[in-house]
């Protein structure tokens, strides 16, 4: 759908900051509405901090927005799939849906080494959709570890 594209597009702004600081290129937006209420991109390097996930700070921000750490009716545009930590966060959050770019083969937690998101009976079911510019969000990731390994 064109406005899965254009919320993507966004993350993938997102992802591109966190590249520029080198930082692993993820982003995150979170929409309620049609309208974006939080943006993030991965911080861990940055801030000494192995829980500042683009996704995780994404939630944080749109529970402040929203006055509520229950972000019902909200849906996550990520570039990159879920790790577990964050997994359980978009569960104990109440996001309705999330939208994956690319896929992560050694630490996916929404499908790729096992589904968090499906796999377990939790009080709160989260959709998933696949896919979405995964041709741009997996290019900006091997692109970055391209550029690193090339550093080294």
């Amino acid at each position: 759908m064109e406005k899965d594209i254009l919320f993507m597009k966004e993350a993938l702004k997102e992802a591109k900051k966190a590249k520029r600081i080198l930082e692993v290129p993820v982003g995150a937006v979170i929409v309620k509405d049609g309208k974006i209420i939080s943006k993030a991109y991965n911080q861990k390097e940055k801030r000494f901090d192995a829980t500042k996930h683009a996704e995780m700070l994404a939630i944080q921000k749109a529970s402040k927005e929203l006055k509520s750490w229950r972000l019902i009716d909200c849906e996550m545009y990520i570039t990159l799939e879920p790790c577990s930590m964050c997994a359980g966060a978009i569960i104990q959050s109440r996001i309705k849906k999330i939208y994956i770019g690319a896929m992560d083969e050694k630490t996916g937690s929404c499908g790729s080494v096992f589904n968090l998101l499906k796999d377990y009976k939790f009080n709160h079911n989260v959709d998933i959709e696949y896919g979405v510019c995964k041709e741009e969000c997996e290019n900006i990731l091997k692109d970055f570890f391209k550029e690193l390994r090339l550093k080294k």
